[in-house]
């Protein structure tokens, strides 16, 4: 015999869901944007990053006790034939000091182009990069834009290995209210797209 719920059940079994669905929306973004910092070591900022979060970083960078403080970037997807910096490193730098930063503070790690996992070959390059120079990997701390940090901290982690120790800080996402984010486009998309892409990361990505 199959019992099945009452009306009463049905709609008690209803509401239920349909509270689980309206937490889940409301705490997916604080899900992706984890805030987990590891202080010292190397303070890395993903150069594609606003300039926002670019003074966040040189600010945690003050207070941090950091060895050293770089910025990864890809090739400029349009326009580089029209400025003199060829990827968002160079470019990042060049901000940075026109903000006033001191000349050197802040070192570009550019890497070449890929056609997939962009974050994973920053975090490569990063890690070649500190290697090249004798400097310390143990601690890396990646600041990037909001919903990007869960995601950033799981392919830095992939690329360093068990060796290093990985935090995130997720600077504010200024285009968008986080705390209603399906309330406008710009945040179904970037919020939808992490999701998606958290979700590729954890379960389906394979290091090459």
């Amino acid at each position: 015999m199959c019992l099945l719920p009452t009306w009463r059940g049905w709609v008690a079994l209803l509401l239920a869901v349909s509270l689980g669905a309206v937490l889940a929306v409301r705490g997916v973004h604080g899900f992706l944007a984890v805030q987990d910092s590891v202080p010292g070591g190397v303070l890395v900022i993903e150069g594609w990053a606003d300039d926002e979060a670019l003074k966040e970083a040189w600010t945690e960078f003050q207070r941090g006790g950091y060895a050293v403080w770089c910025v990864t970037g890809e090739p400029l997807e349009k326009g580089a034939p029209l400025v003199e910096h060829g990827d968002y490193a160079a470019l990042t730098v060049a901000v940075f000091e026109k903000m006033g930063g001191k000349p050197g503070v802040l070192q570009p790690v550019p890497w070449g182009p890929v056609r997939r996992d962009r974050t994973y070959s920053s975090a490569l390059a990063l890690k070649a990069w500190l290697s090249e120079r004798g400097l310390p990997s143990e601690k890396i701390n990646v600041l990037t834009q909001g919903a990007h940090a869960r995601r950033s901290r799981l392919l830095y982690e992939k690329a360093f290995g068990p060796g290093s120790r990985i935090g995130v800080i997720a600077a504010p996402d200024v285009l968008f209210d986080a705390e209603h984010w399906w309330r406008s486009s710009l945040g179904v998309r970037a919020v939808i797209d992490e999701l998606v892409a958290y979700v590729y990361a954890r379960f389906l990505f394979r290091a090459t």
